[in-house]
């Protein structure tokens, strides 16, 4: 019931930010906990952050704590990671996923009903 669109990915040096932009559409877009993931090339999905229906409250693994910043806007249906001090190592597909099983973003990936095609990041040293 949710489509999921990425957006916002792109070739940065380290150091660098990008703003990952994941557009919604469909109903009931506010009460769904919202997450990004990442995949690196031959690597298992990982959870980077993750926000509550209300945006009350956000989470975000201990590798990308302090630098990156997961927030969503309701009224124009949109989940945002925004991603600074980039390192070669966040380079990755990243992902926005979609679940209306909990008020709290899981942590795996198994509990994400909707998924987005994912943005390619690429982070030159």
């Amino acid at each position: 019931q949710v489509q999921l669109v990425e957006s916002g990915g792109g070739l940065v040096q380290a150091g660098g930010s990008l703003r990952l932009s994941c557009a919604a559409s469909g109903r009931a877009f506010n009460t769904y906990a919202m997450g990004w993931f990442r995949q690196a090339s031959g690597m298992e999905r990982e959870f980077v952050g993750g926000i509550t229906w209300t945006g009350s409250s956000t989470y975000s693994t201990d590798s990308v704590k302090g630098r990156f910043t997961i927030s969503r806007d309701i009224a124009k249906n949109t989940l945002y990671l925004q991603m600074n001090s980039l390192k070669p190592e966040d380079t990755a597909v990243y992902y926005c996923a979609a679940t209306s099983g909990s008020f709290l973003p899981p942590k795996q990936a198994r509990e994400y009903d909707f998924w987005g095609q994912g943005t390619q990041v690429t982070v030159s040293s």
